[in-house]
């Protein structure tokens, strides 16, 4: 059963999938950067895993709080798909000497704030080329591997390591998602947001999505449709 306090009213002309899409990618994403990460406007955000859910959500955020955002995904197909919706560059974080690339395009600084729903050796990486006093915040472990952070490395960088988990915000803090989900109906019904809808798959092909999840092939986030 849903609480009453986690209803509330679809916005005027969002479509259902759309709407599907929305509450909790969104949610995470500007809870993640502007609740804990504390974005700033002019800083460097890389999102990993930018072509799923929450990173295009992530994405979407960054720009709306100001912030310079270099996408990192695994494929061409990914990284332009990231680009498409805002990302001000991006980076291939499959190959070895991908935080070269990184340090490149964010000219020599490094990401202020990164957030990671990836896991594995990359957010490792990620976090060995934060910048001074940046924000590494986790929201997930798509690679399958939770990665284990040497202690030295936050202390060397001054950085911190910030945890979200979205199913915990109503109880925990209720305040704070009330203050997003506010925010982030005002970036709606002004049209400055707009929640990015992956493939949308029919009730009975639930099988064909959960493959498209297990394999990390989705663009955006999957929508799975009940009834006509």
């Amino acid at each position: 059963m849903v609480p009453p306090d986690a209803v509330e009213i679809m916005p005027d002309g969002l479509s259902m999938e759309a709407a599907a899409a929305f509450r909790t990618n969104y949610l995470t994403a500007l809870y993640a950067l502007g609740e804990r990460g504390s974005l700033k406007a002019g800083e460097q955000l890389l999102v990993l895993g930018a072509a799923g859910g929450t990173g295009i959500a992530a994405i979407q955020v960054g720009k709306l709080l100001g912030a310079r955002v270099v996408a990192a995904a695994s494929t061409e197909e990914k990284r332009n798909f990231a680009a498409s919706f805002g990302a001000d560059a991006v980076v291939d974080y499959t190959k070895p000497d991908w935080r070269d690339a990184l340090k490149d395009v964010t000219g020599g600084h490094g990401p202020d704030v990164i957030f990671d729903p990836v896991g594995g050796e990359v957010s490792l990486q990620a976090f060995r080329s934060i910048a001074w006093n940046g924000r590494h915040v986790v929201v997930g472990f798509a690679a399958g591997s939770i990665p284990a952070l040497p202690f030295n490395l936050p202390l060397l960088k001054g950085g911190l390591l910030i945890g979200v988990d979205a199913a915990q915000i109503a109880r925990r803090e209720p305040e704070a998602q009330a203050r997003v989900m506010t925010q982030l109906s005002v970036w709606l019904n002004d049209g400055r947001l707009t929640p990015v809808v992956g493939k949308v798959f029919a009730f009975e092909d639930f099988r064909a999505a959960f493959t498209t999840m297990q394999t990390r092939a989705a663009l955006g986030k999957m929508v799975v449709r009940i009834g006509s």
